[in-house]
């Protein structure tokens, strides 16, 4: 069940990146190059390794693929929640507290898809 969920939000997600890339650019941190690029370059990769998640031959690197993702886009979570939080308006705290608190558990849930932490 978490292997699928994973994989679907991943998929999701990285539809959502091409299809509607305009709150997704306004988040990206000014430091990263060619946002417009990243952002469709991020929802090919969303999709290709949530689908990878899903078949045994590509799980392990999917799953660290993704693991990883999650850790460098985690700037940009940070970048969102402090320019709402910051414009007196937004979403405010009860939808930024969470998500900042749950980035961690995405690459938890990413590495223990991917098999790493269990035996055998």
């Amino acid at each position: 069940m978490l292997l699928g969920g994973l994989a679907a939000l991943y998929v999701v997600a990285g539809v959502l990146h091409l299809a509607m890339p305009a709150p997704f650019l306004s988040i990206t941190p000014g430091w990263v190059p060619y946002p417009a690029a990243v952002i469709a370059l991020t929802g090919v990769f969303e999709i290709a390794a949530g689908i990878g998640l899903i078949y045994p031959a590509t799980r392990r690197i999917a799953g660290l693929a993704l693991a990883a993702y999650a850790v460098c886009v985690f700037p940009a979570n940070i970048t969102h929640a402090m320019q709402d939080l910051g414009s007196g308006g937004g979403l405010g705290w009860w939808y930024h507290a969470p998500r900042l608190a749950l980035q961690p558990v995405l690459v938890w849930a990413a590495i223990y898809c991917s098999g790493w932490l269990r035996p055998g």
